[in-house]
């Protein structure tokens, strides 16, 4: 079987359910993003080893995704069924991961910091940024289907982002390598002020 069908020659792309869409659409878009967040995961766990303590977690995130993807290219008004599985416990996972990687550390993450330390840390800021703009193509097409975004991908999605700035800033800890600060996070200023 021939990896090419020249289906998308014209500038369309077939979705779930058999339906077809232009490749900019939103979720294409969309779809398109997260497979970039993917692949750039990807390249972190290659340049992480196999027996980095992340690979599990990566590989999961990594699966998690494709599951994703193919849930926002079903249409909502397509009838048929998805059946690949629905990571609805995703932010829950990342809130753990989270928390656990805080405690470890041995400063809070209370400022922005400029990306960069090393390459590990500099990838995690690439994935960060990537899930960001994943997450704005995730809202344009919740505005072009409602139905089709479920709350937990948002939810997941949202949390990734802030699981891969606290990963960038745990390898920097590990290794020893000095934050460059921008500014206290709005919150924690907020409180300061409040404070005094």
């Amino acid at each position: 079987m021939k990896i090419y069908t020249r289906k998308g020659d014209k500038g369309k792309t077939g979705v779930f359910g058999g339906s077809r869409e232009f490749k900019n659409s939103p979720r294409i878009e969309c779809i398109g993003t997260l497979d970039e967040v993917n692949s750039t995961i990807g390249l972190l766990r290659a340049k992480l080893g196999e027996e980095h303590a992340w690979q599990a977690n990566l590989h999961r995130i990594q699966k998690d995704l494709m599951d994703m993807m193919s849930r926002l290219a079903r249409p909502s008004i397509s009838k048929k069924e998805n059946t690949n599985p629905e990571p609805k416990d995703g932010a829950a996972f990342c809130e753990q991961w989270l928390d656990e990687m805080e405690e470890a550390m041995s400063s809070p993450s209370d400022y922005f910091v400029l990306p960069g330390g090393n390459e590990v840390s500099a990838l995690c800021h690439v994935c960060r940024t990537q899930i960001r703009r994943g997450e704005r193509n995730l809202v344009t097409l919740m505005q072009e289907d409602p139905d089709c975004v479920k709350d937990y991908v948002l939810a997941y999605i949202n949390r990734l982002s802030d699981l891969f700035f606290t990963m960038a800033r745990a390898e920097m800890d590990k290794h020893g390598v000095a934050e460059e600060k921008w500014n206290l996070f709005l919150y924690k200023r907020k409180k300061n002020r409040t404070a005094k």
